[in-house]
């Protein structure tokens, strides 16, 4: 009976301390789960307030771009109505100023918890005060129909130094505001990092006391399974280990919906960074339209003012309207030639690759660069690839080396020595070709030569240049299989390097490509009968005068639906000069119809729509001309469309 005693005092105990050891755990883990959850919450308030720096900052970028933006389109607005004095620029040119004040209150606001932006931000609105007086003296005189007196102002005021300086401000507030950004994204992943951190330690510590609790339940199964002494002893060990089994339960309950906030948090945080991601391309985008706009309005002023003074000198003064006139084109070509490059730099235009001759054609264009770059730039050829040729559009080709040298001339303000280079890339296993340019210039800044491919990002002063070139560039050696690099270090120079793939030799295209060429330097011999099927009234008519000063009888189609009964009516035509895009019926689409009754049907496509040569498949063997297009290329793309058909009609 002693002994029995003594075994029952000696369970008791064991029984104790199992309990206060469960017990004490218990505290220790919920004391750790309540300093994780507010080191969790700490971070996760760090990691929002660092989110919303960095909202607030890409906020300031935004609206000083669009600041600039709104400016530059009051003052081509204010060109146009300088120059046309009409109320409607006018009107344009008041509501972009009030845009432009309204994004400039905007900064004031938003910069006022920054005393050096704040500043800045000042100066500016000094400046703008004083440039709306001008310019809107300049709107004055525009309003009563002084044109001389409003375009000396506004010329006055395009020549004013305030322009340097505001446009110095603006550059310097976006600087400013970046490089508060990258301090504000390094200070965001730190604070994203901590949250990962306590994440993972909650998640560790979930399993750490799910393991404990599994464990501590066992051992109590396990002992109340050993004890069956005494009925009593049974019925409150087992009491005992169901309260600590729904206190087990409970908690793991618990840690499993903290996990699910924890992902839930998760997400949340992946959607905020996603929106953050979408506004720093939304910045990179209004950056290019703004670019663009300020372009255009500037061409555009230069085009609808020289024509219009054309207008008012044309009875009078026919040299003035002339000159007027050549001014007005060159602006529209300058436009042209501004839509090329962007179509090339978003490799939207077509490339027309030939069998090139690299050595050969850097030879033969090495004189258009020397006038380009002048005499007191000593030019030197070191071509060591004779004989390699690569498939390549030798237009665009050419136009990049133009856009190199010229750079490299801006850059050793037109005195050193500039050296094109071609050599074998031993990296690509003798299947690469580098095609080097390589100056003495004044080089570039690190921070230049991160930006140096951008789309309108320019060093030189306004006007000097659209920011294209490089870009132009790049998107040219994407376009070719190939890459460009750039090395350059301030003070000693610049070495750029177009790596472009080498074509095999046994493709038998060269000698076809030029058998083509000199084909295509045939003339008709006789006028050609052409059928112009176009939908718009303005072009249709421009392109049928254009037809009939190459000497050619053309016949206006303005549906392509009535197209079919024109060819029947005029027992055929030696040509069909068409759109492309047209609402009832495609240009392709056209012609697909007509040629089940006249198979031998000659065709030229024209479009200005830069998607429609990505389906080259619908032109089939058909020649495309590419809007807007001069007298000598309409000439060439006819000449090339109606020869292999010449002398022939279509029978109806």
């Amino acid at each position: 009976m002693f002994e029995r005693d003594f075994d029952s005092d000696g369970d008791g105990r064991r029984q104790r301390l199992r309990f206060w050891l469960t017990a004490g755990v218990g505290a220790i883990l919920v004391g750790v789960v309540a300093a994780l959850v507010l080191l969790l919450m700490r971070a996760n308030d760090d990691y929002d307030r660092s989110l919303g720096w960095q909202a607030h900052s890409l906020e300031v970028i935004s609206q000083t771009r669009s600041l600039d933006a709104a400016l530059a389109r009051a003052e081509a607005a204010l060109g146009r109505f300088a120059v046309g004095l009409q109320k409607g620029d006018g009107r344009v040119y008041q509501q972009q100023w009030g845009v432009a004040m309204q994004y400039l209150r905007l900064l004031q606001r938003n910069v006022r918890d920054n005393p050096p932006q704040a500043a800045l931000v000042a100066k500016l609105t000094a400046e703008l005060e004083a440039r709306g007086e001008q310019l809107g003296d300049a709107a004055l005189s525009a309003n009563y129909n002084q044109t001389v007196a409003a375009i000396s102002k506004y010329n006055a005021a395009g020549h004013d130094p305030a322009l340097i300086r505001i446009d110095r401000l603006l550059t310097q507030l976006i600087r400013d505001e970046r490089a508060l950004l990258a301090q504000r994204n390094r200070i965001a992943a730190s604070d994203r990092a901590s949250l990962n951190q306590a994440i993972l330690l909650f998640s560790l510590l979930g399993a750490a006391a799910a393991v404990i609790a599994i464990g501590a339940t066992f051992s109590l199964l396990r002992a109340e399974s050993e004890r069956r002494l005494a009925r009593r002893e049974q019925v409150a060990e087992s009491e005992r280990a169901s309260e600590l089994e729904v206190a087990v339960e409970a908690r793991t309950a618990e840690l499993e919906r903290a996990n699910n906030a924890l992902r839930t948090e998760m997400t949340e945080r992946e959607t905020a960074e996603a929106r953050l991601r979408q506004a720093q391309k939304m910045e990179a985008v209004g950056q290019l339209t703004g670019g663009i706009a300020h372009d255009f309005n500037n061409m555009l002023a230069v085009v609808v003012g020289g024509l219009e003074l054309a207008q008012r000198w044309l009875s009078e003064a026919p040299d003035k309207a002339q000159r007027h006139i050549d001014n007005a084109l060159d602006g529209a070509n300058r436009a042209a030639d501004l839509t090329r490059r962007l179509l090339t730099f978003a490799r939207s235009e077509p490339a027309r690759p030939e069998m090139t001759d690299v050595d050969a054609c850097i030879a033969s264009f090495a004189q258009l660069i020397e006038r380009t770059i002048g005499d007191r730039i000593a030019l030197t050829l070191d071509l060591h690839t004779e004989g390699l040729r690569c498939w390549l559009d030798r237009q665009q080709f050419e136009n990049a080396l133009l856009n190199l040298a010229v750079n490299a001339r801006d850059a050793m303000d037109g005195h050193g020595s500039l050296t094109i280079r071609t050599l074998r890339d031993e990296e690509e296993e003798a299947t690469g070709l580098a095609v080097q340019v390589i100056d003495t210039g004044c080089g570039m800044a690190p921070e230049v030569l991160e930006r140096v491919f951008d789309p309108f990002y320019t060093t030189k002063p306004a006007g000097k240049g659209t920011g294209l070139g490089m870009s132009q560039v790049f998107a040219f050696c994407r376009q070719s299989g190939g890459e460009v690099q750039i090395q350059s270090t301030e003070g000693e120079g610049t070495r750029v390097a177009m790596l472009l793939p080498v074509a095999k030799p046994a493709t038998g295209l060269a000698e076809a490509d030029s058998g083509n060429a000199a084909a295509m330097t045939a003339a008709p011999g006789t006028a050609l009968n052409i059928l112009v099927v176009e939908d718009d009234e303005r072009v249709l008519a421009a392109t049928v005068d254009a037809v009939g000063e190459l000497g050619h009888r053309a016949v206006a189609c303005g549906n392509p639906l009535d197209a079919e009964a024109l060819v029947e009516r005029e027992d055929g035509f030696d040509l069909i000069l068409s759109d492309v895009l047209m609402p009832e019926l495609t240009g392709p689409e056209m012609v697909a119809q007509l040629k089940q009754r006249w198979p031998d049907l000659s065709v030229l496509f024209v479009t200005g729509f830069a998607g429609d040569a990505s389906e080259i498949a619908s032109f089939g063997d058909h020649d495309v001309l590419r809007k807007p297009f001069t007298l000598a290329a309409l000439d060439q793309a006819i000449r090339r469309s109606s020869e292999p058909r010449e002398g022939q009609r279509l029978a109806s």
